[in-house]
């Protein structure tokens, strides 16, 4: 009765930080609530389609949660990345294989039926990826709104996007010029707890890695786990074939990432880095040893979700999200 009692209070106590962490954001414009009047129905109506996409293809959480990353990094989070067309965000290499389009051209189908002209692409993808992170038992956030959508979608902007052979330095560089900082760039890495890769993007660690030497094996890789990396992907097979980038728990949002980066089990060499850089690792440690995971993303995403926000008159509210009004 008593261990009840305290998770209820421990509860309560993770929904005032993620409330109060949401309330630090109100000065960029968003807020709790925006909707509330206008449309009151905003977020089950977006939970709800997440839900149905989800049901029948779970792939689709990794990848909304992936598709928001990409969003916020370039251009602020406007929903620029889900503008079709040429020379766009969306034709440019790192963000070929994003994928959960469908989901939010749905959810935006049946909001403009339900509100028409009030919710913004960007506010639509910002609560997906929340609710893509809840159907895979992990932790909920309160997301502000009334982002409005961009105008702006140039693929030559997507250089800046981290990269997975990025150096620890070189990401903190990218997150930091954002208003992100180290332990907000560990916990969201951390999201690669659910997802995939191609093998074309860490294959090199396990057969020609130049850094140390032609035809050389990554030494961060533990080597009782390189037989398995190597049946995964054989060094002359399909370099598109997909490999979850958390061995341990592939569908689940948990730990087990930080897990496998301790134990030299990390699937893209920006990832181990988290462990061979002292800066990261201790983070890491701590997320291993105590500080909760689940709370510490969702204030970082709470965080990152604001980045580069338009409210106001700026921007527009995109009647469909794959084009400019």
């Amino acid at each position: 009765m008593a261990s009840g009692h305290f998770s209820r209070i421990l509860i309560l106590f993770t929904f005032l930080l993620l409330a109060s962490s949401a309330s630090l954001v109100h000065g960029q414009g968003t807020r709790v609530g925006f909707y509330s009047a206008a449309c009151p129905r905003v977020e089950s109506i977006v939970r709800s389609t997440v839900q149905s996409h989800f049901s029948s293809d779970p792939t689709v959480a990794p990848g909304l949660l992936r598709m928001l990353f990409h969003d916020c990094f370039v251009q602020g989070c406007d929903a620029s990345i889900l503008i079709s067309g040429s020379n766009t965000e969306r034709t440019a290499g790192p963000n070929l294989l994003l994928r959960g389009y469908e989901v939010i051209d749905d959810a935006k189908t049946q909001l403009e039926a339900a509100c028409p002209g009030i919710v913004s692409c960007a506010d639509i993808l910002a609560l997906a990826a929340r609710d893509s992170v809840v159907l895979t038992n992990g932790p909920s956030w309160v997301v502000p709104l009334g982002r409005r959508d961009g105008r702006v979608s140039l693929a030559s902007d997507t250089a800046n996007l981290p990269a997975f052979t990025d150096s620890i330095d070189v990401q903190k560089q990218k997150f930091s010029a954002l208003g992100l900082n180290t332990q907000d760039l560990v916990a969201l890495v951390g999201g690669h707890t659910i997802g995939t890769s191609a093998c074309r993007f860490f294959q090199y660690r396990m057969y020609n890695f130049t850094r140390v030497g032609n035809g050389a094996v990554d030494p961060s890789i533990d080597p009782s786990f390189l037989p398995q990396l190597r049946a995964l992907c054989p060094q002359n097979g399909d370099d598109s074939k997909r490999v979850a980038l958390d061995t341990g728990s592939p569908n689940r949002f948990d730990t087990s990432y930080f897990t496998n980066l301790r134990n030299g089990r990390g699937i893209l060499e920006s990832d181990q880095m988290l462990w061979t850089d002292a800066s990261t690792k201790t983070i890491v440690q701590r997320f291993l040893t105590g500080l909760s995971f689940n709370l510490e993303f969702g204030k970082s995403m709470i965080k990152m979700s604001n980045i580069g926000a338009k409210i106001g008159n700026a921007g527009e509210i995109r009647k469909i999200c794959s084009k400019i009004n």
